[in-house]
């Protein structure tokens, strides 16, 4: 069967590189030029680094000129493709190209892909043997003919390796159909380019004997054998030997056994992980791939993922699989030698005992030149560090070690061209369809809320989740009362104890921390008592009270152990069953007294550390309420250097500090939890982020009631009658304000009187009742100047206008928004000028003034995004809009409406339909 050709776009490296649109040759140009497409098409729909094209078509010494010299390479292959008709191109993504072809359409990969696909044990005989005769008609010689260079001649190797291979597979396909003949016209070539290619001496000897001619056959093997003894000194492996020993006895040909099968059984119930399959095999299609690092907590199933990936593709690898279990981590037995490991592979390649080198060294030698002309894959599973596995690994291509460690083993991925696969935990999908393969879709089905509470409180950890379908099992017991002992506080990992010691969550976490040093098992267990979701470095030193160079140091050892994942640079997590072993372990190990120690000092981190950005936001604000304590020795509040840096902290950090909120307030710290509310409501306030900031008033109400501190209790009523306000909740707004007014009143607190009002202002006004509103901002500016607040006058000046523009008074509204803003910027407050800026706006747009009412709300939108206060970005957008579109300039207006919506979009705020609405009623063009 000859090679067909798909009409466009055929691209040849297994002989001479070509380049065909249908029956026309494309001319690829001079053998440079050729090369630098050769070296694309290796990668076809993956990204190349520049760095990797270069030494691919230069080596390791290329001129100066190389880059230069690339780029103009790349412009005649574009020109190649292009011609070529493939609907593809070459992409620039960073530093590297892309040739976005179809892999297909490179004759190497179809050959891959073809061999991959007849290996499939659903195909019948017939249908292998078809596929395997068009990866066969592929070959045309020699890869990459007339071309040189250090990656090519490896490149080439490696193909004809793989070719020989594919012969191997489709000779023992072409035997099951009974066609000898052509097996061994084809092979007797081969098996003397591969002298030491075992599989394919084998597989000839079958079709010799099959074609009535054993003589040959046992002659072939002799010149094998021979040939080992004298290059390697060793016997041919048991294979071999097994066909030698069935022609001697006079017995049939058949199939061909592959090499050593050590693999331990595929995992039951294996489920999910298709994203981290493909990618294995991604990495394996690679050429220069020669090790896989699965790194990964404890039980989160890297041994299960390696071996299920390993049964797939074991027919890729027809010189056997060996495994080895490297014992990393093992509680009760010693960490496995690589000399160990060495002679255990070397027994199931088939060296005899009196065969063996003596010396470590000698023994590591002869089991690399072993995987040097074979491909064989090597599971090294538990892997302590790197330099337990460096030795193991094959040296040449072909042959691919899959290791997997707790540990991230850096400096294999660092020196040995090692690749890395981190595997996180199961999404809540994957851990429902384990459940499913694990117990049956009837009985999951039959509970969908036990299940569902299962798979949360397992946390996607397949150990977690094994154990809890095996407990299922065994018992019987209904998944509801499963997932109810689960649920337990301070008894999760207790549920998951199967008895014995490799089935206990607890215990295989265990074998991970005792092999840390001492000052990471105590970072680990303090670690604990972070509130979540995720701890930044500074903050983790304030909780250990350890320097910050430490602290990273630790961190990088707690990381690299999969004890901790960093989720972005500098930024750590835990998964919750490890989060409540070291809580376990915290409470056992370090007294009450540290503990608490370190709770304050991280309490105060995040507590000064909020405070002084709020300041930076607000310098203008009033004091807080209940002033705070100095931070606890060791504590270390980070320094913010401006409002910038300052928005950016609490942007990263704002969802720890509302998750602190809510741990103060459980753990009794309620001076903390009322401060860090107060701390976060500029900002808050600023993001539009009205649920969290509700949610946080409220908690520190109840804070302030324990208390019993009026002052505080009276500003949480204010401050949560706003956002009662803003989601429209006036009856519960009314309720909170005069509990506020009442408590002020009561202890003779102007200014909070002041602030009450101007809030039931800002109630009446959403409500549309602006006479009343024009009243209460006119109260608060009456008791600001009694009481000589400068800030709140200007805040009431501005109020008092902008209801006055409500009522259509505006020229009212403009002088009183002037003195407004004559406070704010003698204050220097920018947040004032710009709500000022923006009531004025509004006046001059109602008056007609147009241009005028542009040019205020300019000055509102640019002061709002100084200040990184989104929410009223949106606002001053709005209403430029509003006053463009007035002016006659609809495009303008579009503009200002769409950044506006975009922001409420991402804020997942409700004003964004009303922006809508007006982008959908503006008219047409035309």
């Amino acid at each position: 069967m000859g090679y067909e050709r798909s009409g466009v776009g055929d691209f040849r490296l297994l002989g001479p590189v070509e380049v065909w649109n249908g029956a026309e040759r494309v001319d690829v140009g001079h053998p440079r030029q050729r090369t630098v497409l050769a070296a694309l098409l290796a990668d076809a729909g993956r990204s190349v680094p520049v760095a990797t094209l270069i030494d691919r078509v230069w080596g390791q010494a290329p001129p100066r000129s190389a880059r230069q010299s690339l780029h103009a390479h790349l412009t005649r292959v574009r020109q190649v493709v292009q011609r070529a008709g493939v609907p593809g191109s070459l992409v620039l993504t960073s530093d590297s190209y892309r040739l976005e072809v179809d892999p297909a359409t490179v004759d190497v990969h179809r050959l891959g892909e073809l061999t991959a696909q007849a290996l499939r044990p659903e195909h019948t005989a017939e249908q292998r043997v078809a596929l395997l005769r068009q990866g066969m008609a592929l070959w045309r010689g020699e890869p990459l003919a007339g071309l040189g260079g250090e990656w090519v001649a490896q490149t080439r190797q490696l193909w004809r390796r793989r070719y020989a291979d594919t012969a191997v597979a489709w000779a023992r396909a072409e035997l099951a159909v009974d066609n000898p003949g052509e097996v061994i016209r084809v092979l007797a070539d081969l098996a003397a380019q591969f002298p030491l290619h075992e599989s394919l001496a084998a597989v000839l000897m079958r079709a010799l004997v099959a074609a009535g001619r054993p003589a040959e056959a046992l002659a072939h093997y002799a010149a094998v054998r021979r040939y080992l003894i004298e290059e390697l000194g060793v016997e041919p492996g048991a294979d071999l030997q097994d066909v030698h020993r069935s022609v001697l006895r006079g017995e049939a040909s058949g199939g061909v056994r592959s090499g050593p099968a050590q693999l331990p059984a595929d995992i039951a119930g294996f489920a999910g992980r298709t994203a981290h399959l493909a990618q294995l095999d991604a990495l394996h299609d690679r050429e220069s791939a020669r090790a896989v690092v699965v790194s990964g907590m404890a039980g989160v199933g890297k041994t299960a993922l390696a071996v299920h990936w390993a049964h797939t593709v074991a027919p890729r690898f027809p010189d056997g699989q060996l495994y080895v279990n490297l014992r990393g981590f093992d509680q009760d037995e010693a960490v496995l030698a690589p000399a160990d490991a060495v002679r255990g592979f070397l027994d199931a390649l088939g060296v005899p005992a009196d065969r063996l080198p003596p010396g470590r060294d000698a023994q590591l030698g002869r089991y690399r030149t072993l995987l040097a002309d074979r491909r064989v894959l090597v599971v090294l599973d538990n892997a302590r560090d790197a330099e337990q596995v460096r030795p193991l690994l094959p040296a040449a291509p072909g042959s691919l070690a899959l290791v997997t460690s707790r540990h991230q083993l850096t400096g294999l991925l660092a020196t040995a061209d090692a690749q890395a696969l981190p595997l996180d935990i199961l999404t809540d999908d994957e851990a429902r369809e384990l459940l499913v393969r694990r117990l049956g879709r009837d009985r999951v089905d039959a509970e969908p809320a036990a299940a569902e509470e299962i798979v949360a409180a397992c946390a996607g950890l397949p150990l977690a989740l094994a154990i809890t379908a095996a407990r299922a099992r065994q018992s019987r017991f209904p998944l509801a009362a499963l997932a109810a002992e689960l649920a337990e506080e301070g008894h999760r990992l207790d549920a998951l104890d199967t008895g014995d010691v490799a089935g206990r969550v607890r215990s295989v976490f265990s074998w991970s921390y005792d092999a840390l040093s001492a000052p990471a098992q105590r970072v680990f267990r303090l670690f604990s008592l972070h509130p979540g979701p995720s701890a930044a470095t500074a903050a983790v030193a304030s909780l250990t009270g350890l320097p910050p160079s430490d602290t990273r140091r630790l961190l990088g050892e707690l990381t690299r152990a999969s004890l901790l994942t960093e989720q972005l640079p500098g930024r750590y997590v835990s998964h919750d069953l490890l989060r409540s072993y070291a809580a376990g372990l915290t409470a056992d190990l370090d007294p009450a007294a540290d503990r608490d120690a370190a709770v304050r000092r991280l309490l105060d981190h995040y507590l000064h550390t909020a405070y002084a950005a709020d300041r930076l936001l607000d310098p203008a604000r009033g004091a807080i309420e209940l002033p705070l304590a100095p931070p606890a020795a060791d504590a270390r509040p980070e320094q913010l250097v401006d409002r910038q840096a300052a928005t950016a902290w609490l942007a990263t950090e704002h969802p720890v500090l509302l998750a602190t909120v809510t741990y103060t307030a459980e753990t009794g710290h309620d001076a903390y939890t009322w401060q860090l509310t107060w701390s976060l409501s500029t900002y808050l306030d600023r993001q539009g982020d009205w649920a969290g900031r509700a949610a946080a008033w409220q908690t520190a109400l109840r804070a302030a009631e324990r208390l019993g501190d009026r002052t505080a209790q009276a500003r949480a009523h204010t401050s949560i009658a706003r956002t009662h306000t803003l989601r429209g909740s006036y009856a519960d707004s009314i309720a909170s304000l005069q509990q506020a007014l009442d408590l002020y009143t009561a202890i003779g607190h102007r200014i909070g009187q002041a602030h009450t009002h101007r809030n039931f202002a800002h109630l009446w006004g959403h409500q549309g009742r602006y006479d009343a509103a024009v009243d209460h901002a006119r109260r608060a500016l009456a008791l600001y100047r009694d009481a000589a607040d400068e800030r709140g006058q200007a805040d009431a000046l501005n109020q008092v206008g902008w209801y006055h523009a409500m009522l259509g008074e505006h020229d009212k509204a403009l002088e009183c928004c002037r003195q407004s803003l004559a406070l704010h910027e003698r204050l220097g407050n920018r947040a004032g000028q710009a709500h000022v800026w923006d009531s004025l706006g509004y006046a001059h747009h109602h008056l007609g003034r147009h241009d005028e009412a542009i040019e205020c709300y300019g000055h509102a939108l640019r002061l709002a995004r100084d200040l990184g206060d989104r929410y009223n970005q949106t606002q001053a957008l709005t209403h430029l809009g509003d006053a463009e579109l007035a002016a006659g300039r609809v495009p303008r207006a579009e503009r200002a409406w769409t950044e506006a919506l975009a922001i409420l979009t991402e804020l997942g705020h409700p004003d964004a339909e009303a922006v809508r609405r007006k982008l959908a009623a503006l008219p047409s063009e035309g």
